[in-house]
């Protein structure tokens, strides 16, 4: 099991698109019924968008970029950020109920 997140700031006038494609992600997600992979997104009041995914695959591979929706999302990711995606990997080291394992 692989966690990533991934952090970033979109241009004032450019947040409101981009929860609007991720929203289209999650539409897409959640008609596709994937296996292997959980995904959050959440919006800060700054703009900040933070992106929590954890993939069955110990090699962090996904299938979201496989989505339709999510190729549209990333398309023009950098022209709608005030800064770059910032990726990181992630240990959970905590976890109620968020997530699908719970670390020992």
């Amino acid at each position: 099991m692989t966690t990533r997140l991934i952090r970033y700031k979109t241009k004032p006038d450019m947040a409101d698109t981009n929860a609007d494609l991720v929203a289209a992600v999650f539409a897409e997600l959640k008609a596709a019924k994937l296996d292997g992979v959980r995904y959050l997104t959440l919006r800060l009041e700054d703009d900040t968008f933070v992106h929590i995914v954890e993939t069955a695959s110990d090699d962090g591979s996904s299938p979201l970029p496989q989505l339709a929706a999510f190729k549209a999302f990333q398309s023009g990711i950098r022209d709608r950020g005030a800064e770059p995606p910032l990726v990181r990997s992630a240990k959970v080291v905590g976890n109620y109920r968020m997530l699908a394992h719970d670390p020992e």
